[in-house]
C-alpha cells in the first residue's frame, strides 16, 4: 500500500489551495490557519479545520464535494507544479504495480490512519479472494504507526518532512532516503 503525497509525488500546493478555496466558499468563513497535512487523513484534517475556524454547521461530506470540484478545476496545475518523487516511476515499473482504486484506503474513509490500512487490506482480500501480507510505504510517522497497527511491514521513505531517524524510531522495518535506489527499494518491498 502506498501513501501518495510526498511518497510517490508532490502536488505543488494544488490540494492545499483547493482546501482553502472550498472551505471559504462552503462556510463563508475566511481561512485563518493552516493545519499540518502530512500523514493525516482528510477526515482528521477536516475536523481540525472546522474546529479551528469555529465552524459547526458544515459536514465533511458537504465540504468534500466542493473540495473535489476545486481539485478537478485545477487538475492541470498538478502537471505544472507537481512532480513525481525520485525513483518512483522506475520502482513502480520494476514491481509491475498497477493501482487498483477499488481496494485503496482513502482519507475520507475514517479519521484514524490505521483504519485506512485495514480497509484497504479488507477490500483487496474481498476483491481478490486471497490473504495478503501487507506492506505500507509512506513518508511520515503516521504511515509507519498505521502499518504497525495492522501487522503490516512498514517502509519509511524520507521524501517528506520526516527524517529517516524519526521513521526508524517510529518502528519502520526499513527506511530509505527516497526510492532512487531501485534495486534496494525493490528488494525491501519484496521481503
Amino acid at each position: 500500500m502506498w501513501d501518495v503525497d510526498y511518497t510517490l509525488l508532490r502536488g505543488g500546493g494544488v490540494a492545499g489551495r483547493a482546501w482553502k478555496a472550498a472551505f471559504t466558499e462552503i462556510t463563508g468563513v475566511a481561512w485563518r490557519a493552516d493545519p499540518v497535512f502530512g500523514g493525516r487523513t482528510d477526515m482528521d484534517i477536516c475536523a481540525e479545520v472546522f474546529a479551528t475556524h469555529g465552524v459547526t454547521d458544515c459536514t465533511p461530506e458537504r465540504f468534500f464535494v466542493r473540495y473535489i470540484e476545486h481539485v478537478m478545476k485545477s487538475q492541470d496545475e498538478f502537471g505544472r507544479h507537481g512532480a513525481l518523487m525520485p525513483g518512483v516511476r522506475a520502482v513502480l515499473a520494476r514491481l509491475g504495480d498497477a493501482f487498483d482504486a477499488e481496494v485503496g484506503g482513502y482519507g475520507t474513509d475514517d479519521a484514524v490512519r490505521a483504519t485506512l490500512v485495514r480497509r484497504s487490506l479488507e477490500r483487496a482480500e474481498a476483491k481478490y479472494g486471497e490473504r495478503f501480507a501487507p506492506v505500507v510505504v509512506g513518508d511520515t510517522v503516521h504511515d509507519v504507526t498505521a502499518a504497525l497497527a495492522n501487522g503490516a511491514y512498514a517502509v519509511g521513505v524520507a521524501t517528506g518532512s520526516t527524517k529517516m531517524a524519526d521513521l526508524a524510531l517510529a518502528g519502520a522495518h526499513a527506511v530509505l532516503p527516497d526510492l532512487s535506489d531501485v534495486e534496494a527499494t525493490v528488494r525491501i518491498l519484496r521481503l
